[in-house]
């Protein structure tokens, strides 16, 4: 069980409220389009910033990722988008925005999240424990969801 000051989930359910209204105001072609400049799309975005959350505070906490080893390997850091996700892909992210923090904030209640696996992020950030690593994954959320709006400012 790991009671974390209520604002920092009240941040990351902000920043992904931001992030589900630039992906529910865009059609599929739109989430999925790669603006000269960029290597990556919105729907892209959204689901990194989904896998990202749960590798900094599920799996180095030693906890199983709620959306599963296949959707962590199509968005984690590193990936870019291979083909055009689908409309079925698309809501199941849009789902996982607001669902996954609501069930962060469950699993925080009752989950052990104690066993943390000190990480230092490409950042140069060094995460000793799951309050340190929501901090990070805070600011990482505000970040993505800076470049969605110059994404979502370049598309056709």
């Amino acid at each position: 069980m790991s009671k974390q000051p209520e604002h920092k989930l009240a941040y990351l359910l902000a920043a992904r409220k931001n992030i589900l209204r630039i992906f529910e105001a865009h059609d599929l072609e739109q989430l999925n389009e790669i603006p000269p400049g960029f290597n990556n799309n919105l729907v892209w975005n959204a689901g990194h910033v989904v896998a990202t959350m749960e590798l900094l505070l599920y799996a180095l906490s030693g906890q199983k990722t709620p959306s599963g080893r296949d959707f962590i390997d199509r968005y984690r850091k590193g990936t870019r988008p291979e083909a055009p996700a689908s409309q079925e892909e698309c809501d199941l992210i849009a789902k996982q925005l607001i669902a996954g923090v609501e069930q962060l904030s469950k699993d925080l209640e009752v989950e052990d999240f104690s066993n943390f696996k000190e990480y230092t992020t490409s950042f140069g950030a060094t995460l000793k424990n799951v309050g340190e690593a929501m901090d990070f994954n805070n600011m990482h959320e505000a970040m993505h969801l800076g470049t969605m709006i110059s994404l979502r400012n370049q598309l056709k």
